[in-house]
């Protein structure tokens, strides 16, 4: 299973990966609130275990970010906000389950076993396919097809295509693309995103009328004109 930890804390994220990684996990660690966030919403994982307290976006504000993207990876909370009003917190943002510090790890590990359990259990049957028009993706088979032929995408087009379409009829900035399908690190001014739309908007648009619509001064928009 592929985990995300945003644990600021080293000693903590050390053991905790350390732990997690002899059980068999793949564990990818964030120490900050943005790093976690921008993993979260731009690679797949099974699971996200975070912290509450972290610089930068705290926990909380993640997993809204994350509910109110669409994104339903299961979020498993360790906190030393151990209080019943900081669980309920907790849960009503989205989160799976919710960990007062101090824990034993094995108890972390069989929260996380099970969390992830009922997430199986409760997505089961449901198709992972995106829709917008007559544009269809299928995430689990990472398939992207038009009118039902299918559409050849590399993977940065395809994660591009992926947050446009998890947002259909919304102004997307160039900005906001850069923050989360790309680095943060990118210089503002780069082409990178017009490039990468425009070889995107090329392969959508054969036989097709145009999905992808730029608004001059605002972004783009994904959706039938």
């Amino acid at each position: 299973m592929r985990v995300l930890l945003i644990e600021d804390d080293t000693s903590t994220a050390d053991y905790l990966a350390k732990g997690l990684r002899e059980v068999g996990h793949v564990v990818e660690v964030a120490r900050t609130g943005r790093d976690g966030l921008f993993l979260a919403l731009n690679e797949g994982f099974d699971a996200i275990i975070t912290d509450r307290m972290l610089p930068g976006p705290d926990g909380l504000s993640i997993l809204r970010a994350l509910r109110a993207s669409g994104n339903r990876t299961p979020v498993l909370i360790v906190t030393a906000l151990g209080e019943v009003d900081a669980r309920v917190d907790g849960l009503d943002a989205g989160a799976d389950d919710y960990l007062a510090k101090p824990f034993a790890f094995s108890e972390l590990r069989a929260r996380l076993d099970a969390m992830t359990r009922r997430a199986a259990a409760t997505s089961e049957g449901e198709a992972a396919v995106l829709r917008v028009a007559d544009l269809e993706m299928n995430l689990l088979r990472r398939i992207v097809r038009r009118a039902g032929q299918p559409i050849e995408l590399l993977p940065t087009e395809f994660r591009l295509l992926e947050f446009m379409m998890r947002r259909p009829g919304q102004v997307l900035t160039r900005t906001m693309l850069l923050e989360r399908v790309w680095d943060f690190n990118f210089d503002p001014t780069t082409n990178v995103v017009d490039v990468h739309v425009s070889r995107l908007r090329r392969k959508l648009d054969t036989g097709g009328p145009p999905l992808i619509r730029t608004l001059r001064g605002a972004g783009y928009v994904l959706g039938p004109g």
